[in-house]
């Protein structure tokens, strides 16, 4: 899924007018030391459902290049990881002549991935591919989780334990965590049933 033929596709898709080069900065990008879940297995994994759930994109091809792009600049330590790689993928594909229409609503995309809102249709299936890890299977959830941890390992456990049931929670008291019905039907019982096991295991350390 991750590899340079797949994205010359997309970019094509969108009118791009060349992909040389971009592949092999997204790669450093998503290889940088320190990431253990914002990786290049992560964007397979949200390509994965993407092909899974394609018919529901209004633009497809959009959809498929902010994933590409939602984690470029991931830096635990900043609070503006999202604008940044919005801001990344904005700057490029206009640079090789994407519609300005069709890259504000890529930036749109990936800045809702922050705020956790959407106000349209593919910003909802963003939202519900970039969240597809909560209602995977307990032994998938637990590795997610522990590769979150170690991402912050910077951070001491009490302080971290705290933030990270207050993240957790938010997602939980949602009336739905998933915004398609599609996921929602698929995904929603057991993405409830993981938070709840994992805010109770942070809360007895």
């Amino acid at each position: 899924m991750f590899d340079e033929s797949r994205l010359s596709t997309c970019l094509k898709k969108l009118g791009a007018d060349s992909t040389a080069g971009i592949f092999a900065r997204l790669s450093d990008a998503y290889g940088e030391a320190g990431r253990f879940y914002h990786d290049t297995t992560h964007i397979e994994e949200c390509l994965t459902h993407l092909s899974e759930h394609v018919e529901l994109a209004g633009y497809a091809a959009e959809v498929e290049a902010a994933i590409w792009f939602h984690d470029a600049v991931y830096d635990t330590k900043a609070a503006d990881n999202e604008e940044q790689s919005a801001d990344w993928a904005s700057e490029y594909l206009l640079s090789v002549s994407v519609e300005a229409e069709a890259v504000s609503r890529i930036h749109s995309m990936i800045i809702a991935t922050k705020t956790h809102v959407a106000e349209t249709l593919d910003q909802k299936l963003m939202l519900d591919i970039d969240l597809g890890i909560l209602g995977s299977s307990e032994s998938s959830f637990e590795r997610y989780d522990q590769a979150i941890r170690k991402e912050y390992e910077w951070v001491p456990l009490p302080q971290y334990t705290q933030g990270r049931i207050g993240i957790l929670q938010t997602f939980l008291d949602r009336l739905a965590i998933y915004q398609t019905s599609e996921f929602h039907n698929q995904l929603e019982q057991t993405a409830r049933v993981n938070l709840a096991r994992k805010i109770n295991e942070l809360r007895d350390l």
